[in-house]
């Protein structure tokens, strides 16, 4: 079967490599890296607009066509393919629209009943100054429409609130600051029936202890033990079903959420797989992938299901200087057959290649990943190869699955 996977990132990377271990699959990837390269045949980019993949997915004659990024899939690209007469995995405009718009989202789960932290919308700086006084700190703001992961600031005082309403411009979300522990739902979904992943903790913040600006993600674990089988029930019920129920969503619904003490509520929705979720999933699940993702662009998800491997799998994401911030790039990068060498696997996400091989090409560069009979052990391979990577100025979070360690030794599971 050909399969094409759309876009160029550490995700994108994951799902091309899972899914090169399904037997007679040809992989494509539009437009790749240089690390699918040697796994994929990657097409040259022409265009990232929804014409234009889809005149990718035909000139190979895809058989199945997975979306990687949001940006396509706000723009309408699974209505294009659909209209064409092409399988494909993701939602339609209309319901990307849970992603690309906050405010849409928000208004949603409350006419839904699905349990969100409180907020109000802005749609401007004056109008936001005055909805913080509704607000304790820390206060939660967001901008409307898509930002990479970064368009969202944890405000401790009234001061960072201010001062980050100058680099959120335009419509806002402002809400409450929901405590407890944060996860990652991701469910595929065919608009009826739904394949729930393994749950996934992800780390936004740039430093180490949650310190620092937010960015795309510096890193994530997926293990059995985040979640109890009544909390991924909750989530599962209350949240994935009557989303999928109220949009006919098809693709990946990805519900970020806090398991707060009131119980589990909704921080925001994607609609895709996240990065860098998605490379601790791929690493960790024990499943041929393709049947699954056929069965949902086909719509017939019905008694589906994914197998997973016991132990834990954890990826570390190695960033460029100033990331999320202004960075350069074009630095050489050594030392990722060494890492693959000790067993971990190198997802490639902001790569190209150069006059002395791979470089650096954009913020979050690489994601070592790696697995293990305990959440300890992988977390101790994914830092050797770490630690045998280089490049000029790499940044990376040393404390990726700590928490894990801390919350979940020897607790009880139901």
């Amino acid at each position: 079967m050909r399969v094409l996977v759309i876009g160029s990132g550490g995700r994108e990377h994951a799902l091309v490599w899972k899914l090169a271990q399904s037997p007679g699959t040809q992989v494509f990837a539009a437009p790749g890296n240089p690390g699918m390269a040697g796994i994929a045949t990657c097409l040259p980019a022409k265009g990232a607009g929804s014409a234009q993949l889809l005149a990718a997915a035909e000139s190979i004659d895809a058989e199945l066509t997975v979306v990687g990024p949001e940006v396509p899939l706000v723009a309408g690209v699974v209505d294009e393919f659909r209209t064409a007469g092409r399988l494909i995995v993701g939602p339609d405009r209309a319901a990307a629209q849970l992603e690309g718009s906050k405010v849409f989202s928000k208004n949603f789960l409350v006419e839904r009943n699905i349990p969100t932290a409180r907020f109000v919308t802005v749609e401007n700086e004056i109008d936001a100054r005055k909805a913080l006084d509704r607000f304790g700190f820390p206060v939660v703001l967001k901008a409307d429409g898509l930002a990479a992961g970064k368009g969202v600031v944890v405000a401790e005082d009234r001061a960072q609130a201010e001062a980050a309403l100058a680099t959120l411009r335009g419509r806002l979300v402002i809400e409450e600051f929901l405590r407890g522990e944060e996860v990652s739902f991701i469910a595929l979904c065919d608009g009826r029936d739904v394949v729930p992943l393994a749950a996934t903790q992800d780390h936004k913040a740039a430093f180490d202890g949650d310190r620092g600006p937010n960015t795309g993600g510096m890193g994530a674990y997926c293990d059995a033990a985040i979640l109890t089988r009544r909390q991924a029930d909750q989530i599962l019920n209350y949240v994935i079903l009557p989303t999928v129920e109220a949009t006919a969503f098809t693709g990946f619904l990805y519900a970020g959420m806090m398991m707060t003490s009131d119980g589990p509520k909704v921080l925001e929705f994607n609609v895709r797989l996240g990065d860098p979720e998605t490379q601790p999933l791929m690493h960790r699940m024990q499943s041929d992938f393709l049947p699954a993702l056929l069965a949902a662009a086909e719509g017939r998800l019905a008694g589906a299901r994914l197998e997973w491997r016991a132990g834990p799998s954890v990826c570390v994401v190695m960033a460029s200087a100033g990331y999320p911030g202004a960075y350069e790039s074009g630095k050489p990068i050594h030392g990722i057959a060494a890492a693959e060498a000790l067993g971990t696997v190198v997802f490639q996400a902001g790569t190209r290649s150069g006059a002395h091989g791979i470089e650096t090409a954009g913020g979050r560069v690489l994601g070592v990943t790696a697995g293990g009979d305990t959440l300890a052990a992988a977390i101790a391979l994914a830092y050797q190869g770490v630690d045998a990577i280089h490049f000029d100025g790499a940044h990376f979070r040393r404390d990726i699955g700590r928490k894990g360690l801390e919350r979940y030794r020897n607790s009880p599971r139901s």
